[in-house]
């Protein structure tokens, strides 16, 4: 991979708050695979802050807090910022999107929009040249996270979400999408401050707090969610005779909520179940079902029967 010299550092640096700056990619460069390691920087800088729990020990409480922090994230992105903004797989209010949509960026995994437009490109040419996460095409690395940190892929695909960006809050959502992590990042802080100071038996501390609930937590929750582009297109189960190779598979699936049942996935797409048979655990839809239960979601969609029970296969890899 080459860097980028084509933009001022002050450019570059700028699009960590401003999205909207879109680099400028000629086909060149979109063939390279370029890589524009300072803008990216803060995605390196937070895998590295991972090495601070060396400093700040753990607690029973902080652990336990990053792992509740990692399953509400997980939960956001796979029911919100998959199911709903990428595939609309159910529908809400104006109100509940808008907060769902903020749930979603504190999994620092960048605006709705932007997220849901790239996804809806991937099911549009999967496992195709034009697939931007496709481990068939592309190798293992770049499925997994090249292809987010290159410049070619930085912009939202503003055409596919037509149907949210009518939106000027999601819009704004997704071009400031650092404000979000950063707001909750400071939270969680304060938080641990306070705990430190009114709940000393917790035995944790601001500094602890952030490194476990924030920075460990979104560090698991990224390579988590990125498992699904790279290791569910080779490895699992075939039920369906999908154009493309994506896989059924147990463990990505517990681990994502219910998102490794990735051929029924892309066997229909729109369905807010993606674990199409009882003993498929699909944690993400009983989320939803209760949000359903508490009338803050509705009208989800079901995979009809006839669709479901076509064009199986059975092909395990």
């Amino acid at each position: 991979m080459q860097v980028s010299n084509k933009h001022s550092i002050f450019t570059r640096l700028t699009r960590w708050l401003d999205s909207s700056l879109v680099p400028e990619v000629s086909a060149a460069d979109a063939n390279q695979k370029q890589v524009d390691w300072l803008r990216v920087l803060p995605f390196v800088l937070m895998h590295l802050a991972c090495l601070s729990v060396i400093w700040v020990g753990w607690s029973a409480f902080a652990v336990g807090f990053a792992i509740t922090l990692y399953v509400l994230r997980m939960f956001a992105v796979t029911g919100f910022y998959h199911r709903y903004f990428a595939h609309k797989a159910f529908r809400t209010s104006r109100f509940m999107q808008f907060l769902f949509a903020v749930l979603g960026a504190t999994s620092v995994q960048r605006g709705p929009l932007w997220w849901a437009s790239h996804h809806r490109h991937h099911h549009a040419y999967s496992d195709r040249d034009e697939d931007a996460h496709s481990p068939v095409r592309h190798g293992f690395f770049w499925s997994h996270l090249g292809w987010f940190l290159s410049n070619t892929h930085f912009a939202t695909k503003h055409e596919r979400v037509k149907d949210f960006t009518k939106f000027p809050e999601l819009m704004f959502l997704d071009r400031f999408d650092v404000l979000v992590p950063i707001f909750f990042a400071l939270s969680i802080y304060g938080f641990g401050s306070l705990l430190e100071a009114y709940a000393p038996e917790l035995d944790t501390s601001g500094l602890q707090l952030l490194v476990w609930g924030f920075v460990v937590s979104t560090v698991v929750l990224y390579h988590a969610t990125f498992s699904v582009n790279s290791l569910a297109h080779g490895w699992g189960n075939r039920r369906y005779a999908t154009k493309d190779q994506s896989r059924n598979n147990l463990i990505i699936a517990l681990f994502t909520l219910g998102e490794g049942w990735h051929n029924n996935h892309h066997h229909f797409p729109g369905s807010a179940k993606q674990g199409f048979y009882w003993w498929e655990i699909d944690l993400t839809f009983y989320g939803l079902k209760a949000l359903e239960a508490c009338g803050l979601i509705w009208d989800l969609r079901a995979v009809p029967k006839h669709i479901r029970e076509a064009h199986q296969v059975e092909a395990t890899l």
